[in-house]
C-alpha cells in the first residue's frame, strides 16, 4: 500500500470511501436536456440590464450577512405567507444538506424518509451525515403508496420526510390528500420539495401555517436561474430559527444575490417562459402518446417520463 493509499485509509470515512463523486456527463456536441434547465435565455435588453446591475456590485466586500432585501423579495413576489421568512441556500442542495446536519441527533441515530425513486440528494445528505436513508417504493404507477409511507413513518420515526412535489424523476404532483395525512402522521419534519413549482398547478407554500412540522423547499434553477445556484426554504419561524444556527455564513454570494433581486424585479418574463414550456410539454405529451406501445405519464415538471 502506498503512502496516500495508508492515508486515505486513515482519515478518510469508510462510506465515503465507497462513495462515487455526483458526476455530470460532458454534453458538448449534444442537446442537452438532461439537467431539466429552462432553455430560454434572458431577452437581450435584460442583459444588459442585469449586466450594468452586476457591474455595481462590490466584489470586495462580503455579502450583507442577513439578505434582508432578497429575502424580502423572495417573500413578496414568490407567496410565502405573511408573517413567514426563509432561509437562503446555495441552491437546494445546501439547505438538504444543512437540514441533515440540524437533524443529526447523536443519543439515537435518526432516519431520513423519501419515496423511491425520488432526488438523490436526500439519500446522499443522509448517509453524508450520518443519518440511516429509508426509500418507500412507489406503486406502479408512480404515485404514492400511503399505508406504505404511513407504515414506515410509524416504525422508523423519521426526523425528515421528503416529498418532491412535483416528484423528480417521475414528474407527477401526489395526490394532495396523501401528502397531508403524511403531515399529520409525522413527529419529524416534513419537507415538501418544490423544485419544479414553476410548471405545477399546486403548492403546500399557502399551507403553511396549518402544519408547524412543514417546510416548503423551492429554487430558482427551474425557473430560468440554474446557474446562479439560489434555493430558498420556509416554514415555522422557530423551525427556521434552528436551521438558520448551521447555515454557513456569507453562503450566497453576492452575483447570486444581485441577478436573484434583478430576476424577482422581471419576473413576468420567467413566469411567461415557464408557461411557454408547459403548453410545449402538454404538445410533446399527446404527440408521444399517439405513438404505438408509448406510454406517458401525467408530468407537472418541465419533463416527461415515457416508458417504451
Amino acid at each position: 500500500m502506498t503512502t496516500i493509499d495508508a492515508l486515505l485509509q486513515n482519515v478518510i470515512r469508510p462510506d465515503v470511501l465507497a462513495l462515487s463523486a455526483y458526476h455530470v456527463p460532458d454534453a458538448s456536441g449534444m442537446l442537452k436536456l438532461d439537467a431539466m434547465e429552462n432553455p430560454y435565455h434572458l431577452p437581450p435588453p435584460l442583459k444588459q440590464q442585469l449586466a450594468a446591475r452586476l457591474a455595481e456590485v462590490a466584489l470586495n466586500r462580503y455579502p450583507v450577512p442577513t439578505y434582508s432585501v432578497l429575502k424580502e423579495k423572495i417573500c413578496q413576489r414568490l407567496g410565502v405567507p405573511d408573517g413567514y421568512q426563509v432561509v437562503l441556500g446555495n441552491g437546494s442542495d445546501e439547505l438538504i444538506g444543512m437540514l441533515a446536519i440540524a437533524c443529526a441527533k447523536q443519543e439515537r441515530r435518526a432516519s431520513v424518509l423519501a419515496p423511491t425513486p425520488g432526488f438523490v440528494m436526500y439519500a446522499m445528505s443522509s448517509q453524508l451525515a450520518g443519518l440511516d436513508f429509508i426509500g418507500v417504493p412507489l406503486k406502479e404507477d408512480f404515485t404514492l403508496d400511503l399505508p406504505a409511507m404511513l407504515a414506515a413513518i410509524e416504525q422508523h420515526q423519521p426526523a425528515i420526510t421528503y416529498l418532491a412535489y412535483p416528484n423528480n424523476p417521475t414528474g407527477n404532483l401526489f395526490d394532495s390528500n396523501a401528502v397531508e395525512a403524511i403531515v399529520r402522521a409525522s413527529h419529524g419534519v416534513v419537507v415538501v420539495d418544490e423544485a419544479y413549482q414553476p410548471f405545477a398547478d399546486a403548492s403546500f407554500m399557502p399551507r403553511l401555517p396549518e402544519f408547524e412540522n412543514l417546510i416548503v423547499m423551492r429554487t430558482v434553477s427551474k425557473l430560468g436561474l440554474a446557474g446562479i445556484r439560489l434555493g430558498y426554504m420556509s416554514g415555522h419561524p422557530k423551525l427556521l430559527a434552528e436551521l438558520e444556527k448551521v447555515r454557513p455564513p456569507y453562503n450566497v454570494n453576492v452575483l447570486t444575490e444581485a441577478a436573484a433581486e434583478f430576476a424577482l424585479d422581471h419576473l413576468t418574463v420567467f413566469d411567461a417562459q415557464a408557461m411557454a414550456v408547459r403548453t410545449e410539454r402538454e404538445m410533446l405529451a399527446a404527440r408521444l402518446a399517439s405513438l404505438p406501445n408509448v406510454e406517458v405519464f401525467p408530468s407537472s415538471a418541465n419533463f416527461l417520463l415515457v416508458r417504451l
